[in-house]
């Protein structure tokens, strides 16, 4: 039986979200850092748009192929509609990645971004399922933020004790894990890997002018946290709508400063049978 599929950011318009947020050169230095190279067979596991499955396909050429996995339909048919079928090796399933992979094969290199995030209980069922997909000494790429969206500078007290809040109900309702960057090592070790390497750079790195990604995304999220828990908001001055125009009046201050530190960590699968 299939799984429920929960996902936090779930609302129609999450495709193009995930599209316009996700930058091309970014991906291409994180995937240099997983030493991501020509002639692999690949697996995006949790694809979103398709975007960065389409960079990463590029640069496992000449000769690799990449399969790129989502549990949402509207994604994968907007994956498939932008990113699919344009080239060769490259191609988009409808999967959870709760569930068994068997039917993809086996992989050399596993790719999985933004994923974990939303699975504070269940992280590591995860990994041990998607590893199951991972040759022999194939790596797996886990790349994931830490204390996400919780620094800002200079923030009003009672903004900061609101998104505070709101990570908090996150967490407890959702099962989002805001901190789950930290713990990508220690899964990678608690399963036996080998040759575990971390890599730690800045994420959401915004100071002076905003980019319009940047704004989209982030007001996406704030539209998103009054969907799931607009309580939060009852007791700031002016209520949900009042938090909005603040917040907004701080992100599009080119004084503001704003980071996450993005966690790196590459592994690879033991010899033996896991």
């Amino acid at each position: 039986m299939r799984k429920e599929a929960a996902y936090l950011m779930e609302n129609p318009d999450e495709a193009i979200r995930l599209d316009i947020k996700t930058d091309p050169d970014a991906v291409r230095k994180q995937a240099q850092l997983c030493s991501i190279g020509a002639g692999a067979r690949v697996l995006d596991a949790g694809c979103g748009s398709g975007k960065t499955t389409a960079v990463l396909h590029d640069m496992i050429q000449p000769g690799g192929t990449i399969v790129g996995v989502d549990f949402a339909q509207d994604r994968i048919c907007f994956a498939q509609n932008n990113y699919g079928g344009k080239k060769l090796g490259i191609e988009f399933r409808l999967m959870d990645l709760r569930e068994p992979l068997d039917s993809l094969g086996q992989f050399d290199f596993i790719w999985m971004r933004f994923v974990l995030e939303h699975y504070r209980e269940g992280a590591q069922d995860i990994i041990t399922t998607v590893a199951r997909a991972l040759a022999p000494g194939g790596t797996l790429c886990l790349l994931d933020l830490d204390y996400n969206c919780l620094s800002h500078y200079p923030i009003k007290p009672e903004m900061e004790t609101v998104l505070r809040m709101l990570m908090d109900k996150m967490m407890h309702s959702y099962n989002f894990d805001p901190y789950v960057g930290r713990k990508l090592y220690t899964y990678l070790y608690d399963q036996a890997f080998r040759d575990i390497k971390v890599n730690m750079i800045p994420h959401h790195l915004i100071y002076g002018d905003l980019r319009d990604s940047d704004d989209f995304n982030w007001i996406k999220k704030i539209e998103m946290a009054s969907v799931k828990a607009r309580e939060n908001f009852e007791a700031y001055p002016g209520g949900y709508e009042g938090f909005r125009e603040d917040f907004t009046g701080f992100f599009h201050d080119p004084r503001r400063f704003t980071y996450t530190p993005l966690m790196i960590c590459t592994g690879k699968k033991p010899k033996t049978r896991m």
